[in-house]
């Protein structure tokens, strides 16, 4: 059974995302600089303009660099930096194929507890420390991904009832806490530069 996911806010976008795990970390690699719902919507586009109904990481990792690149930057384009992302989507399925097969499942399936995890997905291309800890709060608290200490692992991420990242999604109103924890973020980072350079 896939689990529900509303991350795209888009039901067939978020239908590929609860049974392809590729395009669940695609979606998660798209997130930055563009609003949450725009990057996990971006495996989905990907799929249609491929002619697929699903990623395939070898299929993708062996496609024209030039032609890829054109698959996102067509209207509507699936990120605002649809060059530089379509490099780092066919990076990341080059090192699937080569660290796991091509299965982006494998990265997590056998996982023995949650630093291993946290380890195997920081070293995915284009994963730094917090997107790593946020995908991997995500893998627990919607995909049943739970490996001992998965919680500890994901850091603040992974903490129940909370409401910081895409790994706290369900619906528009959890959609709507983030994006208020975000915009407090935000405030807070801005005061404290403004009292640094007072």
């Amino acid at each position: 059974m896939s689990p529900e996911i509303h991350l795209a806010q888009q039901p067939e976008a978020d239908e590929l995302l609860g049974r392809s795990p590729l395009a669940a970390l695609v979606g998660m690699l798209l997130d930055q600089q563009v609003p949450m719902e725009w990057a996990f919507s971006g495996p989905y586009t990907v799929a249609r303009r491929m002619g697929r109904d699903d990623l395939d990481a070898a299929e993708i990792a062996a496609y024209d660099p030039e032609s890829f690149a054109e698959l996102l930057k067509q209207k509507p384009a699936v990120h605002r930096y649809p060059g530089s992302m379509a490099q780092r989507i066919q990076t990341l399925c080059r090192y699937l194929v080569d660290e796991y097969g091509g299965d982006a499942a494998a990265v997590w399936r056998d996982a023995p507890d949650g630093a291993e995890l946290l380890a195997r997905l920081k070293a995915l291309p284009g994963f730094g420390e917090q997107k790593a800890r946020i995908f991997l709060a995500l893998l627990g608290k919607q995909y049943g991904v739970r490996p001992t200490g998965w919680r500890e692992a994901a850091g603040p991420y992974g903490e129940a009832g909370a409401h910081r990242s895409a790994a706290d999604i369900t619906g528009p109103e959890s959609l709507a806490k983030v994006r208020a924890h975000k915009q407090e973020m935000k405030r807070a980072a801005k005061a404290k530069k403004s009292v640094k350079s007072d």
